[in-house]
């Protein structure tokens, strides 16, 4: 994991999402970071969503993997999505590259078929990821203006 100051800057992150999808989060973290053991985990709170992205370096656009927290749901993203091999359908979106697969649990992460996914997005970088350090964090980007990380039935 990473330095205790930076894990108490994400705990921060998540603690604004409600409970339920909080703890959908840090299970979908956990679970994605256990596919790399080597590389960057990049973090992202962002104006629409905190994102955990994956890459072998701690530049934004080697990422190619990331759980992104949303109000009601959380998201794994393929950043080259439009080009894997996805026989069972599960990827979703009609952009020229990005894909995701809303989570119906964290679990959804390690099913068969999504865990074949991963190892495609993967499969491109594998040499880079071989030679990167163990797996470590940055907080990559924190904006002060976002949007509510809540559903608004539940703001207060």
């Amino acid at each position: 994991m990473a330095e205790p100051d930076t894990e108490r800057r994400i705990e921060a992150f998540v603690a604004k999402y409600t409970p339920a999808i909080a703890a959908q989060l840090r299970d979908a973290r956990q679970r994605l970071r256990a596919h790399f053991p080597r590389g960057v985990e990049m973090v992202f709170d962002n104006y629409n969503a905190l994102v955990f992205g994956i890459g072998p370096t701690d530049r934004s656009r080697d990422s190619f993997i990331s759980i992104a927290g949303y109000p009601k749901w959380v998201t794994l993203f393929f950043l080259d999505g439009a080009s894997l091999h996805d026989p069972e359908g599960l990827l979703e979106g009609d952009g020229k590259q990005v894909r995701g697969i809303r989570l119906k649990t964290p679990a959804d992460i390690d099913a068969p078929s999504v865990a074949a996914l991963i190892a495609q997005a993967a499969a491109s970088r594998a040499d880079a990821l071989a030679r990167a350090a163990p797996l470590s964090t940055v907080i990559k980007a924190e904006v002060g203006k976002q949007r509510p990380r809540r559903p608004a039935t539940a703001q207060a």
